[in-house]
Parts: structure tokens; sequence; C-alpha cells
């Protein structure tokens, strides 16, 4: 036993001198300490793979870290992080960032995989609905619950589902199809997850509910379910009805005429062309792409997914719209999970049922953060507001600013009654639009909406404490801000500004780095004719005479000017119309345009030597060096204002090889 202790305390010894190490400074800067901890997460992150820790890699990645931190702590003495819009963005940033740890990742996971789960079976339902808003005040949700349990009661006593949807349900659809929705699949729209979550956990033939939705509540019944059919790609001939019983014959004639051609070995575009009546697609097949349930009418759905091949077509199929005659082109299953995952995240993010993940957070949050409540001081606060003015713009926070406390987070942390009038007060229009509830429903639905808020502002104060790699992530965001404009006011803006400082950094360092490679001086001809009588005239005079002499010649004065010629530099090899040629007097072929009636070709006149290139001529990359120039000399400057001390012990540490 006593060797177990010692071998467990010399664990320990390890493992507090390996803390020590990774917690220990490994320079300053100005006084400014960078723990060891910092370079070794930077210096992984930035090399990756290639970070082996050997000495030599570790002091040269050290030395553009500490130039790194030089100018860091520069832009903090020029206060630069007092800047508003860069304070701006950097908040911007955090709350970003903080989103992924804002949210129950476990939560969120089995929400995803339970919306694909159910994605893969389509549900045949009925349904039976008691309209009710969800903004009705609770008196009403009552009522309405009570009149949709009172139905489901006569069900169960025998009276008919349908019969009862054909009654009373208040779908308005419910007199035609006596409630059946027929097939529907996950997801459904954004404030029906109740309903989706209890139709896919019943079995078929089950009555259920009451269940809520956004619309009010629902009696349901499962009547069956499939397989997911997916989506299906088609083409359609379409043969429209006619506004009258005599017309719909000759309509019907002419889609059995497009039906027999079909049979009788027509080949489909040709028939769909000549046949079909859907203008925008008869020209193109028929196409009409890809569609899942529920796109189109239940016979032409149910006619397209009854094809068995690639290849297929349907007899004619009739829908209000008219006789179709169903081609399938393809058909695809739903996409695997790592397909679609990506997407459906997406979507659930969006959809109200995200807010399981979000209490569940809250949940925890509050847990963690020690939350405790005193529901007394609410009750008390509540029965003094007056229903007729709480619910208006009349209504103000208590100037007194009463500091009873309504809740804290652990012992430091209060949130008072001051605090929640404040908030009221913001939210204005959530409280006046509680107009016609109990005051005390009002102020419940602002209470929960406030406390769910404070707990997310609550925990990011608590996120670079809890995740080292967020307070990583922050720092490197913060710093990163702070040397761009650092650079920006110091090097980037100066290169571009100090005109003088550049040109003489330019006659001095770089006047010989930028030539001009050996050029061509052509001249370009161009003759607004493209009679070939006057060109072999311009071109003669032009192999032997100057620009200037043939312009004189052919353009008389007081006529319409015939020839122009422009003159331009070109380096050797970067112009293809020269193509080969690169002597004084080459001409290139003439060309001609039919279209304009012009005719060009160039002429090189002189083949000038590589020469040294002006400021102007080289200014982007002049700016860049200097630039580079002003860097290195700020670094410079900077490292003898700011004294650095490095810990060689603490590197030694570091090095793995």
């Amino acid at each position: 036993m006593f060797k177990n202790l010692l071998a467990v305390a010399a664990m320990i010894l390890l493992a507090c001198s390996a803390s020590a190490q990774t917690d220990a400074t490994l320079f300053t800067v100005k006084g400014s300490p960078v723990t060891a901890a910092e370079f070794k997460y930077i210096y992984s992150k930035t090399n990756q793979d290639k970070a082996d820790f050997s000495e030599k890699s570790l002091r040269e990645y050290l030395e553009l870290y500490t130039n790194f931190k030089l100018k860091v702590q520069k832009a903090r003495d020029m206060r630069l992080d007092t800047i508003a819009s860069l304070s701006s963005e950097l908040d911007g940033y955090k709350k970003q960032l903080a989103k992924s740890y804002l949210e129950d990742k476990e939560v969120t996971e089995k929400l995803i995989r339970e919306a694909y789960d159910r994605m893969l079976t389509d549900v045949d339902v009925s349904h039976i609905l008691v309209n009710c808003d969800r903004n009705r005040p609770a008196t009403d949700t009552l009522r309405a619950y009570n009149r949709a349990k009172d139905w489901s009661k006569m069900i169960t006593k025998g009276v008919s589902f349908d019969k009862m949807a054909y009654d009373s349900s208040e779908d308005k659809s419910a007199k035609e199809n006596r409630g059946n929705l027929g097939f529907i699949t996950a997801m459904l729209p954004d404030g029906y997850y109740d309903v989706e979550k209890a139709i896919y956990s019943a079995k078929v033939g089950d009555v259920l509910g009451p269940v809520r939705s956004n619309n009010g509540y629902h009696l349901l019944r499962v009547n069956a379910t499939r397989p997911a059919r997916g989506e299906i790609e088609v083409n359609q001939i379409l043969i429209r009805k006619g506004d009258s019983p005599e017309k719909n014959t000759l309509k019907k004639m002419r889609a059995d005429s497009a039906y027999n051609e079909l049979a009788a070995g027509g080949k489909w575009d040709a028939v769909c062309q000549k046949y079909s009546e859907d203008k925008t697609t008869a020209t193109k097949g028929g196409y009409i792409g890809f569609f899942g349930i529920n796109r189109y009418q239940k016979v032409f759905e149910d006619a397209a997914f009854s094809l068995e091949k690639d290849g297929d077509y349907t007899k004619l199929v009739e829908t209000t719209l008219g006789w179709h005659i169903i081609q399938r082109k393809s058909r695809r299953p739903i996409a695997t999970f790592d397909q679609i995952k990506r997407g459906l995240s997406e979507r659930i993010k969006r959809d109200s049922r995200s807010e399981t993940a979000k209490q569940s957070i809250i949940g925890r949050i509050k847990k963690d953060g020690g939350f405790s409540e005193d529901r007394k001081v609410l009750a008390a606060w509540t029965a003094k507001q007056v229903d007729s003015v709480f619910h208006t713009f009349k209504w103000k926070p208590d100037p007194s600013k009463p500091q009873d406390v309504l809740f804290y987070y652990g012992q430091d942390k209060r949130y008072t009654v001051a605090d929640f009038e404040e908030y009221c007060q913001r939210a204005g229009r959530d409280r006046m639009r509680g107009a016609g509830y109990p005051v005390v429903e009002t102020i419940n639905k602002l209470y929960k909406t406030w406390t769910d808020e404070t707990a997310m502002s609550f925990e990011e104060t608590q996120l670079e404490r809890k995740y080292p790699e967020f307070k990583s992530l922050m720092r490197e965001y913060e710093e990163g801000i702070l040397l761009f404009e650092a650079l920006k006011q110091n090097v980037w803006d100066r290169a571009n500004s100090d005109t003088l400082g550049l040109q003489a950094y330019f006659d001095k360092e770089l006047k010989m780095k930028y030539k001009w490679d050996e050029r061509a001086r052509v001249s370009i001809y161009t003759l607004k004719t493209d009679d070939p009588k006057v060109l072999e005239k311009v071109r003669t005079l032009a192999a032997k005479k100057p620009a200037a002499d043939v312009i004189k010649k052919f353009n008389k004065k007081g006529k319409p000017e015939v020839l122009t010629v422009m003159e331009k530099l070109y380096e050797k090899g970067k112009n293809k119309d020269l193509g080969e040629l690169w002597k004084s007097g080459d001409m290139t072929v003439a060309k001609t345009d039919t279209t304009t009636k012009t005719a060009s070709f160039y002429k090189i006149e002189q083949i000038v030597p590589p020469t040294p290139k002006a400021l102007a001529e080289a200014r982007g990359y002049a700016v860049a060096d200097y630039q580079d120039f002003l860097e290195k000399k700020w670094i410079m400057d900077l490292r003898k204002e700011y004294p650095v001390v490095l810990d060689e012990a603490v590197l030694k540490t570091l090095v793995k090889k």
C-alpha cells in the first residue's frame, strides 16, 4: 500500500510539474507575459503536421511570434483597442463564436438524427382541427383544448372520426377530404413539431390528441405508413382541358392520339413537341425535374411513383388541369445521413424544435452557475401592476430602482426588480401585445424570456474561464484586429501616402530591380475599309515609309478619314498578335472584318533594348517592397522601445528532439 501511495504521489508531482511548465512564462514584452502554453498552442496550430518541436523550428517561430507580440503591444499603447469600430467588430465575432458553445450539441444531434429517421417513412394522417392561434389568451386556449378533448371522448365512444371531421373540423378542406391529409413526411412545418412527434410515435389506427400546433388543437389518426418515396425526375406530355364538354371531348381525343403514337413506337421528344400544351417544357422533352410527395395532385404523384424503370411512361392520367402522360427519367431515395446532416442541422436551428436544445442548455447553465430565484418577489411585484397601464406605452419603470433580488447566479451576480423593469421597458412591443390577456400571463412570459436571455448572457461571460480554446481564439482574433490596424497606420497607409519617401527608397534600392524586357515599338494600322486593293497599297507604302507619311498619303483634307495608326510598346512574348515576329520592319498578316468593313495589321518599327522601369511603371511592386522595408524598420524600432525577456529554460522544456 505504501508503494502504491508513493507511486500516486509521484504521478501527482509529475502532473503538477507539467502543468507548471505549460503555465510558465516563456517570454515577456514590456513586462506582459506570454506563457509556454500560449506559444505551444499557436505554434502547433500554425505549423500543424510540420510542428516537430525541434529547437530550430521552435526558435524560428519564436522570432516571428515575438515580432507579432511587439506589434500588438504597440497597438495597445496606441490605444487602438479603444476604437469603437474595432471593439464592435470584436464583440460581433465573440457573439458569433459563442453560438457554438451556447447550444446543447448532444440534444441537437438527437434532433437531427430523429428528423432523419422520420424522413425515411411517409405517414398517411387524418386530423380534426380546433382553431386556436398560439397568441390567444389562456382562457381561449383552454376552451379550445376542452372542445378538442370532448370530441376525442366522443370518438372513443364510437363516433366516426371521418364524420366528426366532416361535421366539426375547422379545417375547411375537411368538407372535401373528411380530414384526410394523405401521406406526409418529416420535417413538418415550423410549429408542428408536436404533431410530427405524435404521428411518428403512433401505430396504424391510433387516434391521438388533442395535440397543439401553431394553428390550434388537432385530433389525429394514423391511417397507414410506407417507406419514404424520396424524389422522382420526370417528363410529361400535357393536354389541357377545354372550357366546354365538346372541347373536352376533342382534347381527350388529342391526348389519346399522343399516347397511341407513343405506343406505336414514336420517339418521346418528337411526340412531346407535337402534342404537349405545356409551352415551357414541350421543346425540352416535357422535362419538369425532380419532385417529392405533396408537390402535385395525388393522382399525378401516385402515377409517377408507380413507374418501375427509367424510361417507362404512364397511360393517360387525368387531373383538374388536363390529361398527362408521365415518363420517368430517374428516381432517387432519401439521401444518406452524412449527405443530408448539414442541411438538416441548419433547418433545425431555424425551426422552433431547436427550443428543446436551447432550454436544455439553459437548464445546464442555471445548474452550473448556481442559479436561485425568489418567486415571491416576482409575485409581489406582479400584484402591483395594473392591467390597463402595464399593457400600454404609459407604463414606466419605478424611478426608485427597487433592488429586491429576483434571482442570483452564484453568490455575486444579482438580478433585481429594477433590472426586470428595464427589460420590460425595452420589450415594449411584447408587453403591449399582451393587451387583452391577464397581466400575470404577460409578466410570466416576459420573465421567462428575460431569464433565458440573462442565462445566455451570463454563460457568455464564463466562456473564457470554462473553455481554454475559446479564450485562445478570442485572444487570436483581438490581437489580429489590433495588428491589422497597427500595420495599416504604421506601414500600409504610410507606404501609399509617403510619396517622397517612396521615391527616395526606389531611387536607392529599386532602380535596377524592375526592368522592361526587350520591347517592340509597334504601329497598329486600322483601315476603315476592307477593300483589298486599298489594303495592299497601304501595306506596300507602310513597308517603306514611316506611319506619318502613310497617313498623309491616304487621309485627304476635307474627306472622311480612311486610316488610323496607333503606336504601342509590347514586351517580347507579351502580344500574341505579333506571333514569332520580332524584327524591325516586320508586318503581320492583315485581318479583315466583314461585319465592320475594316482591316488591320501591325508593323514593328523598332526593337527597344531592356531598360529599367520608372517608379510610375513599377509602382505596385515598389509600394509592396517599401511596405516590407517600413515593417522591418518598425520591428527594429519596437525591439529598441520594448524590452523582450526570454526564459531559455522554459523554451528548452518545449523541445522534443
